[in-house]
């Protein structure tokens, strides 16, 4: 007898834990997790209106981020770099140079007037470029200070921490020239006070790097009129002064070579 009922509450047990195992299975399916497709897609949008929603100019909330358009070019300025001979990195800010940054952002580079060829951007995120101290328009973006400068103010470009003889590229039509180290003596023998030297600038030097050269209606670009090594002779004032790796250099337009001299 005893036998009998507990066989029976057995089999009652084991229908009970099926219909319960049953329900919970139906349940779970029709309430389960969205797909990891979903849930990316979910993630993505909350991102994306997150960051559309602290997206600030000059003060001002803007609707997303900026999107630079045509040749225009967003750049994060940066403070210019020069290393002690013990390797410390230090802001260079003895002397005016031209500004040192990182690109943000940049279009896609203008249409040709005439011919509507796309002339492309020669920097994309992530760049670091060499452009004038007084060019472009500054800004406040995100509570950070940024420039929106066009390509053709950029005089180089390259990619690392910072500046190196193997890294810089100069831009478009630019050419470096390491210039040339002034004699304070005459070839007479008279010396020449360094004072009255200070405010010289050099004006010829070793061509160092080549730019692409400046691109043409076609969409192709024009020939280097010097190649690397030659040495040259530019218009007075006409270069941009930097230094890479502790020596002097100047960044000139091909159109301001005057010619090309001797060895």
């Amino acid at each position: 007898m005893v036998s009998t009922r507990s066989s029976q509450y057995m089999a009652l047990f084991t229908a009970l834990a099926s219909i319960a195992t049953s329900s919970a299975f139906t349940i779970n399916a029709s309430t389960r997790c969205p797909s990891s497709t979903a849930r990316t897609s979910l993630s993505m949008s909350a991102v994306e209106e997150t960051v559309k929603s602290q997206c600030m100019l000059d003060g001002k909330k803007i609707r997303g981020p900026i999107t630079p358009l045509g040749n225009f070019v967003l750049v994060r300025t940066k403070d210019t770099l020069a290393a002690t001979d013990g390797g410390i990195l230090l802001p260079d800010q003895s002397i005016e140079r031209p500004t040192e940054g990182e690109v943000v952002a940049a279009g896609p580079g203008k249409l040709h007037p005439h011919t509507g060829v796309r002339i492309t951007n020669p920097v994309t995120k992530g760049d670091s470029v060499l452009f004038g101290k007084f060019d472009g328009h500054d800004m406040n973006y995100n509570e950070e200070a940024v420039t929106m400068i066009r390509d053709d103010d950029v005089l180089l470009h390259y990619k690392g921490v910072r500046m190196t003889n193997e890294n810089v590229r100069p831009c478009r039509d630019y050419i470096l020239v390491e210039l040339t180290v002034q004699k304070t003596e005459t070839a007479s023998g008279i010396v020449v006070a360094e004072s009255v030297m200070k405010d010289y600038e050099a004006c010829e030097g070793i061509v160092a790097k080549v730019g692409e050269g400046r691109m043409t209606s076609t969409g192709k670009f024009s020939d280097a009129p010097v190649k690397v090594g030659d040495r040259v002779k530019f218009r007075d004032y006409a270069g941009n002064g930097v230094k890479i790796e502790g020596k002097e250099h100047s960044l000139v337009r091909m159109v301001d070579i005057l010619c090309a001299l001797e060895a």
